[in-house]
């Protein structure tokens, strides 16, 4: 039987397929009962003993989201500035204005200059019951994802950052958070001002691996009409 085109996908796989990355957004609000039913799937991620040590503060309107999103964006523009510079996105094939590596930059720029007006900005964070571990984020990240594919599942896009680190002193101060709880990622949402769809990533074949390390599984075939991408930007 032949593979399925990422089209004939189940819904959730589907879904799955197409989640991009938004970072455009409209000025449309996300009304409560939407936030309700992307934050509740959130809620329902798996978590390590099933502690849900998870948590998430959304800021939407009021002087209090004003703040934090005035923050994060000072921090993103930092980052992003810092980033720019240090992998080269203005050199190599980034001085052609039509290359991927190019696109990406004014992507990211526009987004780190407009962050502060984004319609909705959670901060998700841990609850630590043990010291700092490199396996900590398995009790976070997979809430992010559930929340970013309900988010899609109702019309919204988002987008998971670290921005959040270059300023964390602030918000700690400004939300008064407690000593145990880490601030694991910044999650912008809103109507996209573009669109989903299929999105571009390697081929199957060169991430999912047999029992011999390097060599695609024989079943890691990518369905028919999948969109692929060899390289992350291409030569320079």
């Amino acid at each position: 039987m032949d593979s399925p085109t990422p089209a004939q996908l189940p819904e959730l796989l589907h879904g799955l397929a197409t989640t991009r990355a938004i970072r455009r957004y409209t000025d449309e609000t996300i009304p409560d009962d939407a936030l309700r039913d992307i934050l509740f799937a959130a809620t329902r991620a798996p978590s390590g003993s099933n502690r849900q040590p998870f948590r998430f503060m959304v800021f939407s309107n009021g002087p209090r989201a004003d703040q934090v999103k005035q923050l994060i964006g000072t921090g993103a523009r930092r980052l992003w500035d810092a980033k720019r510079t240090r992998d080269g996105y203005d050199a190599g094939s980034g001085t052609d204005q039509a290359s991927p590596k190019a696109r990406m930059a004014r992507t990211m720029q526009d987004y780190v200059d407009h962050i502060d007006s984004v319609p909705v900005l959670v901060l998700a964070c841990l609850i630590r019951y043990r010291d700092p571990s490199p396996s900590e984020g398995a009790n976070v990240y997979p809430a992010c994802q559930n929340l970013l594919l309900a988010a899609r599942a109702l019309g919204y896009g988002g987008v998971l950052t670290g921005f959040q680190g270059l300023v964390e002193d602030e918000l700690r101060a400004l939300l008064g958070l407690p000593d145990d709880v880490a601030l694991s990622a910044t999650i912008t949402l809103g109507r996209p001002a573009g669109s989903h769809g299929p999105v571009r990533r390697r081929p199957m074949a060169e991430l999912v691996f047999g029992d011999t390390w390097g060599t695609g599984a024989r079943w890691a075939v990518d369905p028919p009409g999948t969109a692929v991408l060899s390289s992350r930007f291409g030569p320079g």
